[in-house]
């Protein structure tokens, strides 16, 4: 039965994972490739767009963090229930 109980856990943490990922995934499409002004002027449109390249970080970063504090708070829970999954799916909501 415990096996079963891991299992369960496991399965949390993957799910958990997935929703991370597509997160972390989907913050990307907001950074475009800057249109073509003509030869030498990449560098100048880049650093133009420097906000959505910090936004990016930053969320990245913000995402990261929850991340690894979800991982380190499931290396301690050994079983679930009902009410985990439920507060799990609202932290992921």
């Amino acid at each position: 039965m415990v096996n079963n109980m891991t299992s369960e856990t496991s399965r949390i943490e993957a799910f958990s994972d997935g929703v991370f990922a597509i997160a972390i995934t989907l913050l990307i499409l907001e950074v475009k490739i800057p249109p073509a002004a003509g030869p030498g002027t990449l560098w100048t449109a880049l650093l133009q767009q420097w906000p959505f390249y910090a936004a990016f970080l930053l969320s990245f970063s913000f995402i990261g963090v929850m991340w690894m504090n979800h991982h380190r708070l499931f290396t301690h829970i050994q079983r679930t229930d009902d009410g985990l999954i439920l507060l799990n799916l609202i932290l992921l909501m």
